[in-house]
């Protein structure tokens, strides 16, 4: 008789579908919260990203300064808190690794960000705030991380 491993971020088998439902709804309720402060900074209006990069405006340098406190804090606080996830068995490390195509990819990112104003979660976001030109830029995103992922291949 064999063992079989669980997937590291598979539910604990008496989770099931309420697991699974827990899941789905804190995914939501993450995202819709990530979209509206998205859409009340202004982040989604890609004229106004285009104003703080060229140093004009900077309601959106507090914005983000404020976003990386934030996170740096939980990042540092809430495994200390909380002891193990809401959702999973433990709180895992991702160690970054640098090459040359996370290089190229970066700085690929930042002239196509500079160049329109546009990064994919606040494009996301604007499409519910009714900016359907977002759609050419998301277009434009997706042939990237297609030819990337080809080029990967």
């Amino acid at each position: 008789m064999s063992a079989v491993m669980p997937e590291a971020n598979a539910l604990p088998p008496a989770a099931g579908s309420v697991g699974r439902l827990r899941e789905l709804v804190v995914v939501l309720v993450c995202g819709v919260l990530f979209g509206f402060g998205l859409a009340l900074s202004t982040m989604v209006q890609p004229e106004v990203v285009l104003g703080f990069l060229r140093f004009q405006d900077w309601g959106l340098m507090l914005v983000m300064g404020g976003a990386v406190v934030v996170t740096l804090l939980a990042y540092q606080l809430v495994p200390i808190w909380l002891g193990r996830p809401l959702l999973g068995e433990r709180f895992h490390t991702h160690v970054a690794t640098w090459n040359r195509d996370t290089l190229r990819g970066s700085a690929l990112f930042g002239v196509g960000w500079g160049l329109c104003g546009v990064c994919p979660g606040p494009a996301i976001a604007g499409l519910g705030t009714g900016n359907w030109t977002l759609l050419w830029a998301l277009a434009g995103i997706a042939l990237g991380a297609l030819a990337q992922g080809l080029r990967a291949r």
